[in-house]
């Protein structure tokens, strides 16, 4: 079974969030978009073993790792032509060189930086593109380095060094909205130190307007750190509306369903009024 649909309404972080949550098997093709329809769009290919993703290439050939190798002069081309020949296809290519001495583990951590995250991370800058999951469809052993990283790592790893967020900006939280924490505790996830200030005000009572100030950033650096935080699944965005004047404290704004709830219990508001509210406001989100 294949799932197909475009990256303008699937991005690639949900995406890859998918793949990772579901534990997902499979090979994943993406073909962007070309401005001009006569010319044929690039094809992008990534595998994942249980959410995790263990190789990608722009061809099915299942040459590229070989020729990786070669281009860096680690083997000989005589080698590579000949490994390519007697490879047994029941152990990633990789670990089958390490194994008879051929390579070393940093190596192949080099090889996987390269043939993997550099290529995942430049496909985060896409502005469409149609994908493609499928499932049974076996893994390239021959294109393996052994390697592998959870996705949502990877889009993590790829969001961090995105410079263009074009392709991402409508999928950004708004200024107005805050944020707040989806786990008890503390992450699990390794933030960095713009990530562990916009966590820190993950409570759903302040918008990443006022985060921003109080941090003195560009509020779309803020955007973007609380953006990888709900990919994260760590906080999600909260809609938050403007206290009135007896409500105001500290220039800070009152999260939704917190308001809501103070009118309740003042008997202001009915409850089949609340009811009907609070699912609009879901229908809206």
């Amino acid at each position: 079974m294949a799932v197909t649909g475009y990256l303008a309404e699937f991005s690639l972080p949900e995406l890859f969030q998918f793949l990772d949550q579901g534990h997902k098997t499979g090979l994943l093709t993406i073909n962007g978009l070309s401005v001009d329809r006569n010319r044929n769009s690039q094809s992008h290919y990534i595998w994942v073993h249980e959410g995790r993703i263990v190789a990608a290439a722009a061809s099915l050939d299942e040459k590229g790792l070989l020729s990786m190798i070669s281009q860096r002069g680690w083997l000989s081309d005589r080698v590579v032509s000949r490994l390519a020949q007697v490879f047994s296809n029941k152990t990633p290519m990789g670990l089958c060189l390490k194994s008879h001495g051929l390579l070393e583990a940093e190596q192949l951590k080099v090889l996987f930086k390269s043939q993997v995250l550099r290529r995942v991370c430049a496909l985060f800058q896409l502005q469409d593109g149609q994908f493609e999951f499928q499932t049974k469809v076996p893994l390239p052993l021959a294109e393996m380095t052994g390697l592998s990283v959870p996705a949502t790592e990877a889009t993590l790893m790829s969001l961090r060094a995105l410079r263009d967020w074009t392709a991402l900006k409508d999928k950004l939280p708004a200024p107005t909205s805050g944020l707040t924490s989806v786990i008890t505790g503390q992450p699990r996830f390794r933030l960095d130190a713009l990530e562990w200030q916009v966590w820190e005000f993950a409570k759903g009572t302040v918008s990443l307007e006022a985060i921003a100030q109080q941090l003195r950033l560009p509020v779309e650096k803020v955007q973007q750190a609380a953006f990888r935080l709900s990919v994260l699944s760590l906080a999600e965005e909260v809609p938050l509306i403007a206290p009135s004047p007896a409500q105001f404290k500290d220039n800070s704004v009152v999260a939704v369903p917190e308001l809501i709830q103070e009118s309740v219990s003042k008997g202001s508001i009915s409850q089949s009024f609340l009811q009907n509210l609070v699912s609009f406001l879901r229908s809206k989100v």
